[in-house]
């Protein structure tokens, strides 16, 4: 019996000495544990040098965070982009701009998917760069856009496909000789157009050029202009042809224009004035006609019912009659004059009687003054 025990507990000290798939738990000690988390430190550690040299996947933002071009403000929906000699418009202008301002840069050109995706933009200033062209579809993006500042560029002629939406524009100072018929065709939401200082005769202006708008205020001030034109939108409430070339104005000069409230001729060479071309602007409250040539006050300011103020220094004047400015009886002149000025005329002021200014609202409305030859 006992040989054979003898066996069995052989056999059993062989089975615990061989090796084994499964190891029994062993517990560590502490500083065990802290060498596994440095080996984990270590492969983070590894990973943050991958990224830094470019080794690990780039991050891509989503793309629905808003971005800032380079050196633009971006804030409150506006991004300022001035005065920083750009060539071109800047990528990366968020979605959601209302305004954008390229002023004062080195902008050459505009091309077909500049502005792609700027859907919300009310306003844009282009002012004070090199623009030459313009391509046909480059605002075509711009569905809600109101103003447009285009001044002091190298256009030679109106941008075409200008969004339905726009209210105002300024294109002064430019290069425009021409403006061709239906260049501003289904613009009938446009209010304001400010294009002056660009080397345009009477004969640029195709017929049919300002079909269809139905303007308010319309600026074509220093510019080559030799007498008014005949075919401004009907609707003007302003209309300001200042430093121009105009010798006179005739009968049917201004026949157009029944709505008008304000008319500038300033600075022109202008002589005379024709009888009765006034009085097809029964509504006007205020003329400008400083700096001309004129030699008396013009026929018709008594009939004027509605005027109030009568820019007239500067001219040849040499005599004032006791009618050239008020009616005859009472009840005919709707409102008083608050502004009238004689200056700078070789009239002398004593010889003027009282009575030529008795509908003026005050004395003090009358600037009057020694010629100075």
């Amino acid at each position: 019996m006992l040989p054979h025990c003898s066996v069995l507990l052989l056999l059993c000290v062989v089975r615990l000495l061989s090796p084994s798939s499964a190891l029994p738990f062993e517990q560590r000690g502490f500083w065990d544990f802290a060498m596994d988390s440095m080996d984990s430190m270590d492969s983070m550690m590894t990973m943050m040098r991958d990224e830094e040299e470019g080794s690990a996947v780039e991050e891509i933002l989503p793309p629905d965070i808003p971005m800032c071009p380079f050196g633009c403000h971006c804030q409150l929906r506006v991004v300022q982009c001035s005065d920083l000699g750009l060539t071109e418009v800047p990528k990366n202008i968020p979605r959601d701009t209302k305004f954008l301002d390229l002023q004062n840069n080195r902008i050459t050109e505009l091309k077909e998917n500049d502005f792609a995706g700027l859907t919300n933009l009310y306003g844009l200033s282009l002012r004070n760069n090199h623009i030459s062209k313009v391509h046909p579809r480059a605002f075509v993006p711009l569905k809600h856009m109101q103003k447009l500042y285009f001044s002091k560029n190298f256009l030679t002629t109106i941008p075409k496909n200008l969004p339905a939406s726009l209210v105002e524009m300024r294109i002064h100072e430019n290069r425009i000789k021409k403006v061709a018929a239906g260049a501003f065709s289904g613009l009938s939401n446009m209010n304001c157009i400010e294009m002056g200082a660009n080397p345009i005769q009477n004969s640029g202006f195709e017929p049919g050029a300002f079909k269809g708008l139905k303007l308010n205020f319309l600026r074509i001030s220093e510019a080559k202009l030799t007498g008014v034109p005949k075919d401004l939108p009907e609707s003007l409430h302003e209309l300001h042809l200042d430093h121009n070339e105009i010798q006179a104005v005739e009968l049917e000069d201004l026949s157009r224009y029944k709505n008008l409230y304000r008319l500038g001729l300033g600075y022109n060479h202008i002589r005379n004035i024709e009888n009765g071309s006034l009085s097809y602007l029964p509504r006007l409250r205020e003329l400008h006609l400083e700096n001309n040539r004129l030699t008396r006050v013009p026929r018709g300011l008594p009939d004027m019912k509605y005027l109030q103020v009568v820019y007239l220094h500067s001219n040849n004047i040499d005599q004032v009659g006791v009618d050239d400015f008020c009616p005859r009886g009472f009840g005919m002149k709707r409102a008083f004059y608050n502004g009238i000025s004689l200056f700078a005329n070789p009239v002398n002021y004593w010889e003027v009687q009282p009575a030529t200014f008795r509908c003026v609202s005050d004395r003090l409305a009358i600037q009057f003054g020694n010629y100075k030859k």
